[in-house]
């Protein structure tokens, strides 16, 4: 019975407890219900809110993008308008110019018509008047506009040539005048003295002893000599003198200044002989290298290498058709910068390209190559500027000219060698140069007879008179000039003068 009631005490314990529990759990779901439903009012009011601002701001947007567009559009609208204002206006100016130029198209095909028929009335009376033409001189239309165009054609080419030949004359005379003006005054500012050398030195002495000395024992000291110098020593009856022969003028000037050195001495034998050489050979040595300097210093060029400085030096003892080669280039170069000068070009350059083209003419070797080229090449190989090497290797048309200095340089160069008293020309090349001369001009059509006078400075060309006419002459001169200019060489300029004679021969018996 007791276990009974105790059962029934659990469960009408259990019981009130699950009722108690069941009525706090609804008692707080209905809570947090509540609590939830404020949560979700409140968060629904703010969305809302949110929803409301985002709507106002889209469409405020949206209205400015509405009255931008209506802005837009309406000035397109009065674009438009305009256009199509200014297409109605171009539409009636183009209906207007229609029938403007149909107007003016029926005056113009009224006015063809009118030039046809006229045309074909003075077609009508040209032809009318060729027939009466024909008629009265006897030659055909053909034949009368041959004869009229040859009439015109011989008229025109004397014309042209009379209008050639005063432009050439006109043009010779303004541009000698302005040469000679330039040259004269360029050899006018420079002077220079003419040295006249050849292969023989000749060496004076007191006595006759001496001789014997410098021949001595079996000839033992002359044979000496001749080795240690190179140089031919002549010993005959000449009184008082010795003759010392070389083609090179810086072994003949050692050999001279070594037998000066042995005859002031005294002491002349086989040792002594090769250590005076040897100090002479330093001793000239060492004057070309201050020869070379001091031409610079005097030419104020500056930057050359030490080894174009000795061959500058070494010029010196150098000549050219008896013209001293030192001197040469000296005036060269004096002329070079001052027509330069005168040109408005670099006289420094100019007068650098005009000491150095003959630098070819001394080298220390002698390779088989013309001068200018030589020079050419040892300029390059020594740094100097590209122009300067151009003027040196184009100076004698070995090369082609690239700049304004080589000209320059080659006529300095003509002037120089041209001057009277400045070169000694060989007999046999100036009677050659004659020849040809002579033979180029002959070698012409209608030519009889050629005259080089002058020491081949005029050339006289005389034609016959029944193979050239007066107008074919002038033409005969130019070419023959052009010829002589492009195939010879020759110093300073050739004057060629055509000569045409008719004569008429009677004799009353």
């Amino acid at each position: 019975m007791e276990v009974l009631f105790i059962i029934a005490a659990f469960l009408v314990g259990g019981l009130v407890t699950w009722i108690v529990m069941n009525t706090m759990l609804k008692t707080r779901t209905n809570n947090i219900l509540k609590e939830a439903e404020a949560e979700a009012k409140v968060l629904r009011e703010n969305k809302m809110l949110e929803v409301k601002e985002k709507y106002l701001t889209l469409k405020n947007e949206y209205e400015v993008q509405c009255n931008q567009r209506n802005a837009k559009m309406q000035q397109f609208e009065s674009k438009l308008k305009q256009r199509e204002m200014q297409l109605n206006q171009l539409q009636s100016e183009v209906q207007r110019g229609r029938s403007e130029n149909e107007t003016v198209k029926e005056n113009l095909n009224n006015q063809l018509d009118i030039v046809n028929s006229r045309k074909q009335e003075l077609e009508k009376l040209h032809r009318m008047a060729n027939e009466r033409l024909e008629t009265i001189s006897g030659l055909s239309a053909q034949e009368a506009k041959t004869s009229l165009i040859e009439s015109l054609k011989e008229e025109a080419k004397t014309d042209a040539m009379s209008y050639v030949n005063e432009i050439m004359e006109e043009a010779k005379m303004t541009a000698n005048k302005e040469a000679k003006r330039i040259v004269v005054q360029t050899i006018q500012r420079v002077a220079t003295e003419a040295a006249i050398e050849n292969s023989v030195t000749v060496f004076n002495i007191d006595s006759d002893e001496v001789k014997g000395r410098i021949i001595g024992r079996e000839g033992r000291n002359i044979r000496a000599l001749e080795a240690a110098t190179g140089v031919e020593i002549i010993v005959d009856d000449t009184p008082e003198a010795i003759v010392l022969s070389a083609f090179d003028p810086v072994r003949r000037e050692i050999a001279r200044l070594a037998l000066h050195q042995l005859v002031t001495d005294g002491r002349i034998h086989q040792a002594r002989i090769e250590e005076v050489v040897a100090k002479v050979k330093k001793q000239v040595e060492d004057e070309i290298v201050e020869t070379g300097k001091r031409t610079t210093i005097d030419l104020g060029i500056h930057g050359l290498h030490p080894d174009l400085i000795r061959l500058i030096g070494k010029m010196k003892y150098r000549s050219s058709y008896g013209q001293n080669l030192l001197q040469h280039a000296r005036e060269t170069a004096n002329l070079c910068a001052i027509m330069a000068s005168e040109l408005g070009l670099n006289a420094k350059k100019a007068k650098r390209a005009g000491l150095l083209h003959d630098i070819g003419k001394v080298p220390d070797d002698e390779p088989e190559l013309p001068h200018a080229i030589l020079g050419m090449k040892l300029a390059e190989k020594y740094k100097e500027k590209p122009e300067i090497c151009n003027a040196i290797g184009a100076h004698h048309d070995e090369i082609e000219m690239d700049s304004l200095l080589s000209p320059i340089v080659q006529a300095c160069d003509a002037i120089s060698g041209a001057r009277p008293g400045a070169r000694r020309e060989i007999v046999e090349a100036y009677i050659k140069r004659l020849n040809d001369l002579e033979k180029l001009a002959l070698s012409y059509p209608g030519v009889v007879k050629t005259y080089a006078i002058q020491a081949g400075r005029e050339l006289r060309v005389i034609v016959g008179a029944d193979k050239i006419d007066d107008k074919e002459i002038e033409t005969l001169s130019y070419d023959i000039a052009k010829k002589i200019q492009d195939e010879m060489t020759y110093p300073g300029q050739v004057k060629i003068t055509v000569i045409r004679e008719t004569r008429a021969v009677s004799f009353a018996k």
